[in-house]
């Protein structure tokens, strides 16, 4: 096998792992905990499913390329819970190590392809980045209210808490914000939500 195939397969193999980052989230039905791998392929497949609410064209498939690896840098980093603050002071330096270690399996022109998407994702730069920040807030909320918010309850989550990260949904879509803010204030009707 030449080097570039061999780096690429030891890259689709080391992002397995994905499979084992579980999450706060709980699947639909009160299931189990969702893991990273599970919430990327959710969040391509909402993607493309709402791509006509995005609030500016976008390139779906930057989108959802963008969500399938947004959070691969967990393998080494772990998941970092979006209502702990504490976690997220060093959730940056410990996903950037992370990047650079995961993509650096890669051959050189996809390391650089990869890393450039995920900094785009990361810094909401563009159309695609903020429709795509817009499903990684919307994909846990649609769970969270299938479960009747029994994570954010379990947590003991403010709806100015969820408020905060949802704020991110509106770039990408006001039409999804509208529809997060509707969850949300039925969750604090219903005591869910502090």
């Amino acid at each position: 096998m030449d080097e570039r195939l061999t780096q690429q397969l030891s890259f689709a193999l080391e992002i397995d792992k994905e499979k084992n980052i579980f999450r706060q989230t709980h699947l639909s039905g009160h299931g189990r905990n969702e893991n990273d791998a599970e919430h990327a392929w959710h969040m391509a497949i909402m993607a493309w499913l709402l791509q006509e609410y995005a609030n500016e064209p976008v390139d779906i498939g930057r989108v959802m390329l963008m969500c399938l690896i947004h959070d691969i840098v967990e393998i080494d980093a772990g998941d970092t819970y979006a209502y702990d603050p504490e976690a997220k002071k060093t959730q940056k330096a410990r996903e950037e190590a992370a990047k650079e270690r995961i993509f650096s399996l890669l051959p050189p022109d996809q390391k650089e392809k990869l890393s450039a998407i995920f900094d785009e994702f990361e810094e909401s730069s563009t159309p695609e980045a903020r429709f795509a920040r817009a499903m990684d807030n919307l994909q846990p909320l649609i769970l969270n209210n299938s479960n009747n918010g029994s994570d954010w309850k379990e947590h003991g989550v403010s709806a100015s808490q969820v408020y905060e990260r949802q704020s991110h949904t509106r770039p990408g879509s006001e039409k999804l914000y509208e529809i997060t803010d509707r969850i949300i204030q039925d969750h604090i009707k219903k005591g869910n939500l502090r």
